[in-house]
C-alpha cells in the first residue's frame, strides 16, 4: 500500500528528498513540498519534471506552511492525507513538526538535533534536552519517530550497528570522520545552512571518552586520517548528534566525531567568531536597528543549494568501530564516498545535500513496507542495519568496507592539539 509523503523544507536537502520520493512514488504515493516560500518548493517541484524524476504519473504539490504553526501543520497532513512526515526544514522546526505528527498520527522522519533559535542547545546530553523527553508520547500514540535519519548524524550510526553485528564481538570506540574534499570556486560558503553550521562551532567541544563527557575548545584536537580516495586529510574533534544517541547505545564505548576543514575555512571562521559576527545575540546599530549578527551573515553568504553547479570533487563520510574479534583488538571502517558532479548530473544537487537527503528517503522506504514502522521514538543504530543499507545502495549511496586493519589504528594516543 501506498504511504503519502510531506516534505518539510524547501533548501538543498529538500531537494534531494523530493527527488528520491518522485522516483520511488510508487511506494511513497502523493508527495506534497511545503515550506514558507511556496516559490522554493514551486522549483523543486519544476526541477523533478524537468529530470523527469517521477516513477509513474501521481500527485506533486506545493504548499506554503509555518511550520512553527502546530495547527496549520496538523492542518495540511490531514488535508494531503500525508502517512510520513520528513522534516528537513530548519532544525528550530523539530518539536512542532514531531507535535504535529504526534495529533495525526503520521510517522515523523528528521535528519538533525532540535535547536532552539535563542540559545546553543550545548549541555550534553543532547538528545535527552529535547526529543527524548517525548518518548512517551510517540510511543502511547503508536507514532514511528526515526530521529536524526541523514547522513550524519544517521547513515554512520548504522554503520557503527553494522559492525557490532557483523565485524566485531566488542565495540570499544567509535569515531565518525566526515570529509569533504571538494571545491564550490567560492571564496566563502557554507554547505548547508549557515545558521546551523556556524552553532555547531562556537561552542564547546563535547565528546564520550572513559564513562563521561570530555570537554575541549573547539578546533583544539586534530587528527590526520588516510581516508579512501580523498587521501590524508586533517580532521577536527567536534560534537555532533550522533556522539550522544551512540554513546547510550554503546555503552562502553567511547564515542568521538571528526569533521575536515580546509585552512583556509579555519581562517574566515576565525575573523567572523572574533569580531562577533557568529553571535546569536541581537545587537543594536548607530541607527537604532536591532540586527542578529549571525542572521546578517547567512544573508550574506551563497544559498547552499546554488554552489552545486560549479561543485567538483569527493566526500568521505564513515565509521572506525575499534573492538574485539576473535580476542584480537580489530578495527574496521565503513564508509561511503560522493560525487559532487555525479549529484549534480542526476537531480542538481551538490553531494553534500545528496548524502543527507537520501537517507530519510531510505528510511520513509522502510516505514511504508513495515521493516522500520516500529511505532516509536528511536535513533537509527536501534534499527536494522542491514536493510537500510540495501535500501540506500538502490538509492545511490554505495557502503564500502575496509575490514583488514589490526592494533591500535586510532587512539587517543594519536590525537595532537591543533596549530
Amino acid at each position: 500500500m501506498k504511504k503519502n509523503v510531506l516534505i518539510i523544507g524547501a533548501g538543498g536537502v529538500a531537494q534531494v528528498v523530493a527527488h528520491k520520493c518522485a522516483q520511488n512514488n510508487d511506494v511513497l504515493g502523493n508527495i506534497h513540498i511545503a515550506s514558507r516560500t511556496l516559490s522554493k518548493c514551486e522549483a523543486i517541484i519544476a526541477s523533478i519534471l524537468e529530470k523527469r524524476s517521477l516513477k509513474q504519473p501521481g500527485v506533486l504539490e506545493a504548499h506554503a506552511l509555518n511550520a512553527l504553526d502546530v495547527s496549520a501543520t496538523v492542518a495540511l497532513i490531514r488535508a494531503t492525507g500525508s502517512e510520513i512526515v520528513i522534516n528537513v526544514g530548519t532544525a528550530f522546526l523539530n518539536m512542532a513538526v514531531l507535535t504535529a505528527c504526534i495529533e495525526t498520527g503520521a510517522a515523523y522522519i528528521d535528519t538533525a538535533l532540535h535547536e532552539e533559535p535563542g540559545k546553543i542547545c550545548e549541555i550534553a546530553p543532547w538528545y535527552a534536552n529535547f526529543e527524548w523527553k517525548r518518548r512517551a508520547e510517540c510511543e502511547n500514540a503508536g507514532i514511528t519517530a526515526v530521529l536524526g535519519a541523514g547522513f550524519d548524524p544517521g547513515v554512520v550510526n548504522a554503520y557503527v550497528r553494522l559492525a557490532q553485528e557483523e565485524y566485531l564481538d566488542v565495540v570499544t570506540d567509535i569515531d565518525i570522520v566526515d570529509v569533504n574534499a571538494g571545491s564550490h570556486g567560492r571564496y566563502f560558503a557554507t554547505n548547508f545552512d549557515p545558521e546551523i553550521n556556524f552553532r555547531e562551532l562556537i561552542g564547546v567541544v563535547q565528546s564520550w571518552q572513559e564513562g563521561d563527557w570530555r570537554i575541549n575548545k573547539m578546533f583544539e584536537i586534530s587528527q590526520e586520517f588516510d581516508l579512501p580516495v580523498v587521501g590524508n586529510r586533517k580532521a577536527y574533534l567536534c560534537s555532533h548528534d550522533e556522539v550522544h544517541s551512540l554513546s547510550q547505545n554503546f555503552k562502553g564505548a567511547d564515542v568521538r566525531f571528526w569533521m575536515g576543514f580546509s585552512d583556509h575555512y579555519m581562517k574566515v571562521f576565525g575573523v567572523l567568531k572574533n569580531l562577533g559576527l557568529l553571535s546569536e545575540l541581537p545587537v543594536v546599530t548607530a541607527e537604532g536597528q536591532e540586527v542578529v549578527p549571525l542572521k546578517v551573515v547567512k544573508a550574506c553568504l551563497p544559498d547552499p543549494a546554488s554552489l552545486a553547479p560549479d561543485y567538483e570533487g569527493k566526500t568521505c563520510i564513515g565509521s572506525y568501530v575499534k573492538g574485539i574479534k576473535d580476542n584480537q583488538e580489530k578495527t574496521v571502517l565503513i564508509y561511503n564516498v560522493a560525487d559532487h558532479q555525479k549529484a549534480y548530473e542526476e537531480i542538481g544537487s551538490q553531494a553534500i545535500s545528496y548524502t543527507a537527503g537520501v537517507p530519510p528517503v531510505a528510511a520513509a522506504l522502510l516505514i511504508a513496507n513495515g521493516i522500520w514502522d516500529v511505532k516509536k521514538m528511536v535513533n537509527v543504530e536501534e534499527l536494522p542495519p542491514r536493510p537500510f543499507i540495501d535500501v540506500l545502495e538502490a538509492l545511490g549511496l554505495q557502503t564500502l568496507v575496509q575490514n583488514e586493519f589490526r592494533d591500535n589504528v586510532l587512539s587517543t594516543s594519536n590525537m595532537q592539539a591543533a596549530e
